[in-house]
């Protein structure tokens, strides 16, 4: 399990358009690295498009934001046009990513079990280092509550 103050794992992977993105790419710059479980649900649509419309407020921070769920490429690209998506989302099929952040977990539900990605967000400051994590999120108010956190 990954602390505040650990520092970031590693990571490596194609966004909506195939762009590689790591985590060094972000170094000098705070990352806002949210985990979903899947695109075009109610769920993860909202969320992803609270992140679209308060982009500038995150930027205004010093912050990127980089979505990342199991889904393909393919299925990224269709949910980044559908809801006009202006920041990366990260193809983690492996759940490589996941797993290396501690968010790939058992899942329940209507009383089925299943593995899968728990709603996580990251804080992660310019030096690589994990500075606030968000577990277990629910949806409504959570973008405010990551900008509130950036301005501490």
């Amino acid at each position: 399990m990954l602390n505040p103050g650990d520092k970031a794992p590693d990571f490596s992977a194609p966004d909506q358009n195939g762009t590689i993105h790591s985590l060094k790419d972000y170094r000098g710059k705070r990352l806002v690295l949210y985990f979903y479980p899947k695109d075009m649900t109610p769920g993860c649509t909202a969320e992803a498009c609270d992140f679209r419309d308060n982009l500038n407020r995150l930027q205004g921070h010093g912050a990127e934001v980089l979505g990342v769920s199991p889904d393909p490429v393919k299925r990224h690209t269709k949910f980044a046009a559908r809801e006009s998506l202006n920041f990366p989302i990260l193809s983690d099929e492996d759940s490589a990513i996941a797993g290396a952040y501690g968010v790939w977990g058992e899942k329940s539900m209507f009383g089925r079990k299943y593995m899968g990605v728990v709603r996580t967000t990251f804080i992660i400051d310019a030096r690589g280092t994990i500075e606030r994590i968000f577990p277990k999120v629910k949806v409504q108010g959570h973008v405010q509550e990551v900008i509130d956190a950036l301005a501490d």
